[in-house]
């Protein structure tokens, strides 16, 4: 069994797993980054994914952070062998109103 994400406070955070979506119940996008701030840029520039950028899916609504590449890379594809509803449950646990997270992200 893998450690769980969100490392405690105070601890190193380098690796997000996280979701991306065109919009509310819209089509989801799942990656991996050491930099969540940096790739989400990407993804609204339309660098790296040809996906993102055709599907306009640019809005960060879930992330989990780990100290370690290996769990977040597992953790990825794990969440992407996933049915969609568990990936909306997901979503809808902590951001029920699907919001966009980049805001955040410099706090």
């Amino acid at each position: 069994m893998l450690p769980g994400p969100n490392p405690p406070l105070g601890g190193p955070v380098s690796y997000f797993v996280y979701i991306l979506a065109s919009r509310k119940h819209g089509t989801l996008y799942i990656g991996v980054t050491n930099d969540i701030a940096r790739r989400v840029f990407e993804h609204r520039e339309g660098i790296g994914s040809k996906f993102t950028k055709k599907y306009r899916v640019h809005r960060l609504v879930y992330m989990e952070a780990f100290d370690d590449i290996r769990y977040a890379i597992q953790r990825e594809k794990t969440m992407k062998e996933w049915p969609r509803v568990w990936k909306v449950r997901q979503i809808e646990r902590d951001n029920p109103e699907w919001d966009d997270l980049t805001g955040k992200l410099n706090r």
